[in-house]
């Protein structure tokens, strides 16, 4: 099985968007660079961004988000973003009306369940679970491995919390990884098993 990942771009603060759900200047560091990112031409980033992202991206097999990010984003028209093989939906209702059955998303009740059904369908290759209230219930049922966060230079000063509503203390390794990109630090941290 692949490692599970929780991840997403946050503030200084700790917030993945405000309180209208509005990620603002978190995705900058997305548009700051030259490089382009990946096939769409709309994404160019630093050389530092995209030498590291863009192996990371590689490497996933399955992102985990919840209802809530689904319909935020309209199901991205059923199209995995960033070229995800499977998209698993934490959720308590039904696919939407008009779902296509043929689409490569998953709906299943519970986080436990979301991410064993991401790592059968990833393989030895990495689940991605996105940050906020799955991750957090993720990272606090010990399905987590490695934390990866994107820090823009921002502070929201409340909003939607990186660990969602986590409200216990979990220790993670020293950062693995510290890598300045253009308006963006990235840092990647074990969890401390």
């Amino acid at each position: 099985m692949g490692k599970v990942v929780m991840y997403s771009s946050v503030s200084v603060d700790g917030f993945i968007a405000d309180e209208k759900d509005q990620p603002g200047p978190l995705f900058d560091w997305l548009t700051s660079g030259d490089v382009p990112l990946d096939d769409s031409g709309a994404l160019k980033v630093s050389q530092t961004s995209y030498d590291y992202t863009r192996p990371y991206w590689d490497e996933i097999g399955a992102t985990i988000a919840g209802r809530h990010v689904f319909d935020l984003t309209d199901g991205w028209d059923g199209k995995p973003p960033g070229s995800v093989d499977h998209v698993v939906v934490v959720t308590h209702r039904p696919p939407p009306e008009g779902w296509d059955p043929e689409a490569p998303f998953c709906f299943v009740d519970g986080v436990e369940a979301a991410v064993a059904k991401a790592q059968e369908l990833a393989g030895d290759r990495v689940v991605e679970v996105a940050a906020g209230d799955v991750g957090g219930q993720a990272l606090a049922a010990g399905l987590v491995d490695e934390v990866r966060m994107d820090v823009a230079p921002v502070v929201f000063g409340s909003g939607k919390r990186y660990f969602g509503s986590v409200r216990a203390q979990h220790l993670l390794e020293d950062p693995e990884v510290v890598i300045q990109g253009s308006r963006v630090l990235h840092l990647r941290y074990r969890v401390r098993r």
